[in-house]
C-alpha cells in the first residue's frame, strides 16, 4: 500500500509524535525535518513531500525477503524552477538557519546524526557544530554560476 504523508498541515504535537517537523515561510513549505528516530509501521512506505515537489522524499520500513519488483524509470520529461536538496546527517551537529524567500531569516534547527532535511526552497546557510559527514542529494543540473544567490544572513 502506498501511503502518501504530507506533513503540513499537522498540528506541532502531530509533529512531534512522527518526528516531522515543518519549516515554513508564510503558508509556504521551504524544509521538512526528520529526526533519526521517526519511525513508520512495518511494510509500509510513508511520502513525506508533497506530490508536486521536484524531490520526491519517501521513508520505507520493510521486512527481512521484501522484494522490489524489477522496474525502470520512464524518460518522463519534467519542468521544474529552483533547486531542492536533501541532506542527511551521518555523523556529527549541525545547525540549519532558515530564511525567507526575501533572505529573512526565519527560525534555527540542529540535526544530528541521522536526521535528514529536504531543502524545498528560500534560503539556508549551515554552521557546522560538531565535525560532520553529510550526504547531499539534489535535483540537477548544476549551474554554477546561475544555480545559487548568496547573501548576508544572521549575526551570531
Amino acid at each position: 500500500m502506498l501511503h502518501n504523508h504530507v506533513s503540513y498541515g499537522v498540528t506541532c504535537s502531530e509533529e512531534i509524535e512522527t518526528m516531522v517537523e515543518t519549516v515554513y515561510d508564510g503558508d509556504t513549505v521551504i524544509a521538512i525535518i526528520i529526526y533519526r528516530d521517526h519511525y513508520v509501521a512495518e511494510n509500509t512506505i510513508e511520502f513525506i513531500s508533497p506530490n508536486d515537489f521536484a524531490l520526491q522524499l519517501g521513508y520505507m520500513n520493510r521486512p527481512t525477503g521484501y522484494k522490489v519488483i524489477p522496474h525502470i524509470h520512464n524518460p518522463v520529461h519534467r519542468h521544474t524552477i529552483g533547486t531542492q536538496e536533501a541532506l542527511l546527517v551521518k555523523q556529527g551537529v549541525i545547525e540549519i538557519d532558515f530564511y525567507s524567500f526575501e533572505r529573512e531569516y526565519i527560525e534555527s534547527k540542529v540535526l544530528s546524526a541521522g536526521d535528514m532535511v529536504l531543502l524545498a526552497g528560500a534560503g539556508h546557510g549551515i554552521t557546522v557544530l560538531e565535525p560532520a559527514l553529510i550526504v547531499e542529494v539534489k535535483n540537477g543540473p548544476y549551474i554554477q554560476d546561475a544555480d545559487k544567490g548568496r547573501f548576508e544572513g544572521k549575526k551570531d
